[in-house]
């Protein structure tokens, strides 16, 4: 199985928490959808290609910004005397809001696409870009210091333990801690739930909760439950999930 496997480095930048709205909050590292959507906008694919992704990463530390806040109400036409924009018949409001912001972010992300003759047109979506390349907010630029395909190998782990890289912390599913394919060094036992749980967005189907004759689509969003932590090491004689480069990867 292969997979593209990006280094990318980001100055500033917010992966929003879709429940934070007074004060924009990000997740520590970009969920499975938000990496999905930019590589969809890369490769400037218009239906969605499976795939699974690996990402682990780190930040320097967290700082607050403010940002140009947009509000309109359904329906509501233009009032000059509350609204500074108007769009056709209606208003928007402009104000100010707070935005929270990772500094100095490395990442390591792996893509494998279910469909595996996707694997070069990814990798040269990367490699040759056709427009810059951003993840988070659509001014979130990436720098992109390696674009590799790997092989991906199922390997049982003997001799010296594997661990990821230095300082970063992963997205590991909750399935792999359960069945102990990785551990977690420095916690206590007794404690079922290491590291913070996230309810991570992957992809979504549209689902009509109306009638045929009067349709109301929403997204119906395909959650995965991880473990953000630190310290992950490989269970020895277990199997665990390796690049061709002995970097770990968590599948979801």
């Amino acid at each position: 199985m292969k997979s593209i496997r990006l280094k990318l480095k980001q100055n500033l930048v917010n992966y929003k928490l879709p429940t934070s709205f007074q004060l924009k909050e990000t997740y520590p590292l970009p969920p499975y959808s938000t990496i999905i959507g930019m590589i969809h906008n890369a490769c400037n694919y218009l239906e969605y290609k499976p795939m699974q992704i690996s990402v682990q990463g780190k930040y320097h530390s967290k700082v607050n910004d403010l940002a140009t806040r947009y509000e309109f109400k359904n329906g509501m036409t233009y009032d000059s005397t509350r609204h500074q924009l108007k769009v056709g018949d209606y208003g928007i409001s402009m104000g100010v809001s707070n935005v929270e912001l990772l500094s100095e972010v490395e990442l390591l992300i792996h893509i494998v696409p279910e469909d595996q003759s996707l694997v070069e047109e990814i990798y040269n979506a990367f490699k040759t870009p056709r427009e810059y390349i951003s993840l988070g907010r659509r001014e979130d630029l990436v720098v992109i210091d390696e674009v590799k395909v790997v092989e991906i190998l199922e390997e049982r782990v003997r001799g010296e333990n594997l661990r990821i890289n230095r300082d970063y912390k992963a997205y590991i599913p909750v399935q792999l801690i359960e069945k102990k394919r990785v551990l977690i060094e420095g916690e206590v036992d007794t404690i079922e739930y290491k590291g913070t749980m996230y309810n991570l967005t992957k992809d979504y189907a549209l689902v009509n909760y109306g009638t045929t004759k009067s349709p109301k689509v929403f997204r119906k969003w395909n959650k995965i439950k991880v473990h953000y932590v630190s310290n992950v090491v490989a269970s020895r004689r277990r199997e665990i999930t390796l690049d061709e480069d002995r970097y770990m990867v968590f599948l979801a």
